[in-house]
């Protein structure tokens, strides 16, 4: 499967699921939601096993991560009671939160993400992967913690924090300090690059052994020299 098609697919996949969270949204089409849902994500399964960045040794583990994700939600769906489906519910949103932290770290780390990227280009791709980040710890935390109180665990009276308002004030000031400090920063692609750069510049490095070796009244001087083409022996 080509990029472009893999990306349409992806947009497809988008759509379906957006249809899906209206789909369940009101009861008489809770039904029609669940199957878009179903096929966008069969769709975006699909155009990753078969997209151009996934290699044969990525299918199988993606395969044990769906059967390991399959065989959850089929004991969920055989244990868990109707009266504890919205605790599930919950906890089940936790999970897509940790996944948009570690989708978005995953590009963070990748040097082909960025290879091919204009400097505006690479500032807004890394902007999506804070801003991916950021709200996928906050659903993270915030369903982890409505799960607690759903199911009994965290009592569900409210926590008033006094001065509460300059207090989110400065949490957001200090997100966006930290976003601005992430785009300054160098990337783990462009420490490779200068390392890259590093390598061809000096090619033999200081990695230089003499040895000098003396019998018959003959002396010698012998250089290793190491990479490149493979050891040469100057000798005089």
């Amino acid at each position: 499967m080509s990029e472009s098609l893999a990306t349409v697919s992806y947009i497809g996949a988008t759509i379906l699921f957006i249809l899906s969270l209206g789909g369940l949204s009101h009861p008489e089409t809770s039904r029609r939601g669940n199957l878009y849902g179903m096929i966008g994500m069969a769709l975006a399964v699909l155009a990753t096993i078969f997209g151009p960045r996934v290699t044969m040794a990525g299918i199988p583990w993606i395969i044990g991560a769906m059967v390991v994700g399959g065989g959850v939600g089929i004991f969920a769906a055989r244990v868990v009671k109707m009266t504890q489906m919205p605790e599930l519910v919950a906890l089940m949103h936790s999970l897509v939160g940790l996944a948009a932290c570690l989708v978005g770290y995953a590009n963070y780390i990748d040097p082909s993400a960025s290879a091919n990227l204009t400097s505006a280009e690479k500032a807004i791709h890394e902007m999506e992967i804070y801003i991916g980040i950021l709200i996928g710890a906050v659903t993270f935390s915030g369903s982890i913690i409505a799960f607690g109180k759903l199911s009994g665990k965290i009592g569900g009276k409210p926590l008033l924090l006094p001065a509460r308002h300059w207090i989110n004030l400065l949490g957001l000031l200090v997100v966006i300090f930290f976003g601005w400090k992430f785009l300054q920063s160098h990337s783990v692609g462009d420490d490779r690059d200068d390392r890259h750069r590093a390598a061809v510049r000096h090619p033999h490095g200081d990695g230089h052994r003499r040895c000098r070796h003396a019998g018959g009244g003959i002396h010698a001087e012998q250089l290793f020299r190491l990479g490149g083409g493979g050891d040469r022996l100057h000798a005089e």
